[in-house]
């Protein structure tokens, strides 16, 4: 995929040396952006292998709205996200909790906050809101609203988020019958990272655009804090001299988010370059 490659390539053009809690530095630019339209193919990389089922998989998981990493390891054998696990697999209020079950405190009288100016002590109880079908929902009866956000960013959580979210806001738009979808990720490892969200938030798109009857348009990211790890970049200029092919389709069953499967999605014509392996910094 051409967009990729120069992302890549402007990284490694212009980006500044950083060292960063890993230890291992990296090369960074700030503010990439590209986007790519969803009706010239699924977006899974050509130039390396990408790994479908863990991507699918890791949506899946978004999906469940879970703390842990149980039924991602222990039910689907997939392995991603154990490097930020405890031992017993906690995770903490990370993308799944945000999305589906993002906490807030309600009163029984039903406000939700409490003015600065109130003395009135309420008796407040804790109440979750499910950014996900809310967001479904404005699709079906507003579709023209541009307030349809999922927000995975809660400063007061993330110490006890085993990673604080990197993708950590995407919003929906509609426009000409196409529902596009624009992420926002306060950083990205674009050797392993980026590819990964790519193709994870595209097949959301997708998925949700079918449940609301519109069709699939442009999957548009902005990186803030865009890098290359220092033992990353001999795996990413080979992989610049590999020629980008034609992109895969992918097939989703009709049904709702909710009741999607891994079994419900099928890549087509898939034919990638071999895999290009890049140590993890955690």
């Amino acid at each position: 995929m051409k967009q990729y490659h120069d992302l890549v390539q402007n990284v490694m053009d212009h980006g500044v040396w950083k060292e960063n809690r890993t230890g291992v530095r990296t090369l960074a630019n700030f503010a990439e952006f590209y986007k790519v339209d969803l009706a010239e193919g699924y977006p899974l990389l050509t130039t390396k292998k990408v790994y479908f089922r863990s991507v699918i998989l890791e949506l899946l998981w978004y999906l469940r709205g879970e703390d842990h990493i149980k039924w991602l390891r222990d039910e689907k054998d997939c392995h991603i996200w154990d490097a930020w696990a405890d031992e017993d697999g906690y995770v903490g209020p990370i993308y799944p909790v945000l999305w589906r079950r993002f906490p807030m405190a309600k009163s029984k009288d039903g406000d939700v906050y409490k003015p600065l100016g109130d003395k009135k002590e309420k008796d407040w109880q804790y109440e979750e809101f499910d950014q996900v079908q809310n967001a479904i929902h404005m699709l079906k009866t507003n579709p023209n609203s541009r307030r349809i956000v999922v927000s995975a960013w809660h400063p007061g959580l993330l110490g006890e988020m085993g990673l604080p979210p990197c993708h950590l806001m995407y919003i929906f738009n509609v426009a000409d019958g196409k529902l596009n979808c624009h992420l926002t990720q306060r950083s990205g490892d674009i050797a392993l990272g980026i590819p990964f969200n790519l193709a994870c938030y595209s097949a959301l798109t997708m998925a949700v655009a079918q449940e609301v009857g519109l069709k699939p348009g442009t999957f548009a990211h902005t990186i803030v804090d865009a890098h290359i790890y220092e033992n990353h970049m001999d795996g990413l200029k080979e992989q610049l001299t590999r020629e980008p092919k034609e992109l895969p389709t992918l097939e989703i069953a009709n049904k709702p988010v909710d009741e999607l499967t891994f079994e419900d999605f099928t890549l087509k014509n898939y034919d990638p370059d071999p895999v290009i392996k890049f140590p993890v910094a955690v």
